[in-house]
């Protein structure tokens, strides 16, 4: 539910198509929706500007689409992140108007149409590798309403592919950087640019990677003052802060 939700609920039942019954039913559901297991929390986008977003990791397809059923019901945009084609296709036999999205491994449904922030929200991998995180990002930051570009591959093993595309870096509002390995790219970007960079440190790497750690503690030692970073492999916070950055573009 959100703010228009609610005025045309006020407005209903000023004109009497509405009854006080069902006005205060739907005010009784503002906080959560208790389903059992999950509490569905329906006042999210009043309060967060998006609705709840479903992770999908440890739960069940039956689960996931009970609660894609009450974030819907409200007329919400639904985003949905690592999911699996299993339970992608539980949620299309309920909705078929649900995208899959493979790489990003995120499921959409679009239930709204807005224009998109003004302000453009740059997502660049140092490697192919990284791409299905920086996939993530950019599906969230598009259902987010934001104008998104992508740039790939484009790390620091041959910088000369980043140096050539500077031009697209400064047309920027937020640039996220998604890297592996060492990590180093964050730095390099945060160090030619004026806008915010938030860096995706991923679990992309040899042994000494530790799994993305060496990645993250580079990152969060980046000499670039302009860099923040999320945590591992983490595309959709790193698209909710950018997106959260872009709206205040005027």
């Amino acid at each position: 539910m959100d703010i228009d939700v609610i005025k045309q609920l006020l407005e209903d039942y000023k004109a009497g198509e509405v009854s006080i019954h069902d006005v205060l039913g739907k005010i009784r559901e503002l906080p959560y929706k208790d389903i059992g297991f999950a509490k569905v929390d329906s006042h999210r986008k009043i309060r967060c500007g998006f609705p709840e977003v479903i992770f999908c990791l440890g739960k069940t397809p039956e689960q996931v689409v009970k609660i894609v059923e009450h974030i819907v019901a409200g007329e919400n945009d639904m985003l949905a992140t690592r999911a699996s084609m299993e339970i992608y296709e539980a949620v299309s036999r309920k909705f078929p108007a649900a995208a899959y999205h493979e790489q990003a491994r995120t499921i959409t449904i679009r239930k709204t149409r807005r224009k998109p922030h003004k302000g453009l929200i740059l997502i660049i991998t140092a490697g192919t590798s990284d791409i299905p995180v920086a996939e993530e990002a950019r599906v969230t930051a598009e259902i987010m309403g934001n104008t998104v570009r992508v740039l790939y591959d484009v790390g620091v093993a041959g910088i000369h592919r980043l140096m050539k595309n500077h031009s697209e870096l400064l047309k920027a509002s937020v640039i996220i950087v998604v890297a592996g390995m060492e990590g180093a790219l964050a730095s390099v970007v945060g160090g030619l640019v004026n806008c915010p960079v938030i860096g995706v440190p991923t679990s992309i790497g040899y042994g000494a990677s530790f799994y993305g750690i060496a990645a993250l503690l580079s990152m969060l030692n980046s000499c670039a003052s302009g860099v923040s970073v999320v945590n591992i492999d983490n595309g959709f916070g790193a698209a909710y802060v950018a997106s959260l950055i872009n709206q205040t573009k005027k």
